[in-house]
């Protein structure tokens, strides 16, 4: 009768580790999630913080807070499941805490039956004159037998007893844990709420303010695109010269690099290295992505990314995502400073840098130092970069590694 009123905690207690043992590893990548979330929110902060230092209204603080205002949400999306989880785990220590509380009266009440039967049949005396009041031999012995056997199950009765009890404890330990840090990711979530309130508050007041100076946004569009066709030229001649010159001595001529053994390996191994390329700035974000996009502000306009630009710290150290030779260093007004790489027939472009430290033809290797970024008028400091393969530009954002 004991062994089956045990089996059915011993079956929770099994179903609520099996439980948690199945869930840990989301659990564990939800809160390595939120880890990260928090280390990009802390350094865009740092960013902001450099940008808020013009009083002027910029479209790089635009983009930061825009930044941050996603960051906050995976965050807050991130501390979501993990109150789920936890809602989850509360729910299931709660059932297996009452199972137990049930069992441990059950066996209290079956002792006490026990006791009070064991009194009964005893009729009220004591054990050596309920053993020496036998009439029989025979009788004495049965007697000694049931009190031995009395004894033996009164002693597993209080074993289990402990057990259970010992059993209940933990778990209502376990429940008070994560009670309270359920407590803490619901403070978390209401602190997160705020900053993200905060964060949009900021970005309607941008937006107005930059809404006010559509004339000088346009201006500054045009200029852009007019500094972008500039960049697009100088390297679709750098591209245009190899592949002239790789096909030098062919009779089929092709519209692509010719390549050399070593240039077929090292375009090769770049291929390979598709989502695994080191950013080309330490710290930073994504502040426009590549292609076509409507503007943040202006209306019904639409802007186009050969590149992605990326809004970094002051003086941020420009890095080489890549090894390859220097195909060329330019200043092309609008986008400063100039660095193009050639891998093979891959190219990588790095503009808007304040200083260059490498030059033509050199030899360089996967994170080495290019120069550093520059910061214009509005305290943007701001990369673009862009990949291409003979003449085809790619989305950067697909070679780089996911922050």
């Amino acid at each position: 009768m004991l062994a089956r009123k045990i089996n059915p905690i011993l079956v929770c207690l099994l179903l609520l580790v099996s439980l948690q043992v199945s869930g840990q590893k989301s659990k564990a990548e939800i809160e390595k999630e939120k880890q990260e979330n928090l280390k990009r929110i802390n350094e865009a902060q740092k960013i902001l913080k450099e940008t808020a230092t013009e009083k002027t209204a910029s479209l790089g603080q635009l983009q930061a807070i825009n930044h941050q205002i996603g960051i906050r949400k995976e965050l807050i999306q991130s501390i979501n499941q993990e109150v789920s989880m936890i809602n989850s785990e509360i729910r299931d220590l709660t059932i297996v805490t009452q199972s137990l509380e049930s069992d441990l009266n059950q066996l209290k009440e079956e002792y006490a039956d026990m006791i009070y039967n064991a009194y009964k049949a005893n009729m009220g005396f004591g054990q050596l004159t309920f053993l020496f009041s036998a009439s029989t031999f025979n009788q004495l012995f049965l007697r000694l037998k049931y009190l031995e056997q009395y004894a033996t199950a009164r002693q597993r009765q209080v074993q289990q007893i402990e057990k259970v009890a010992e059993a209940l404890n933990g778990q209502k330990s376990s429940l008070l844990a994560k009670k309270e840090e359920q407590s803490h990711l619901l403070d978390s979530k209401i602190k997160e709420n705020k900053n993200l309130l905060g964060l949009k508050t900021k970005q309607d007041k941008l937006i107005q303010d930059l809404s006010k100076r559509e004339k000088e946004l346009k201006r500054e569009l045009t200029d852009r695109q007019r500094s972008i066709q500039q960049l697009d030229k100088l390297l679709a001649e750098i591209i245009q010269k190899e592949i002239k010159k790789s096909n030098e001595g062919k009779e089929s001529k092709s519209n692509t690099i010719a390549l050399t053994a070593e240039g077929a390996v090292l375009s090769s191994s770049f291929e390979e290295n598709k989502n695994k390329l080191p950013w080309p700035v330490t710290s930073g974000f994504v502040s426009e992505k590549f292609g076509k996009h409507p503007h943040p502000v202006l209306k019904n306009i639409t802007v186009e990314n050969q590149g992605v630009d990326i809004q970094t710290q002051k003086d941020a150290t420009v890095h080489a995502v890549f090894s390859g030779k220097v195909a060329t260093t330019a200043f092309v007004p609008g986008m400063n400073s100039v660095v193009i790489i050639q891998h093979g027939d891959y190219y990588t472009l790095y503009a808007k840098l304040k200083t260059v430290n490498v030059k033509k033809g050199q030899v360089i290797q996967a994170k080495q130092s290019l120069g550093s970024v520059y910061t214009n008028k509005d305290g943007i400091s701001e990369l673009q970069f862009q990949v291409w393969k003979n003449n085809v530009k790619l989305d950067p954002e697909k070679w780089l590694y996911k922050k």
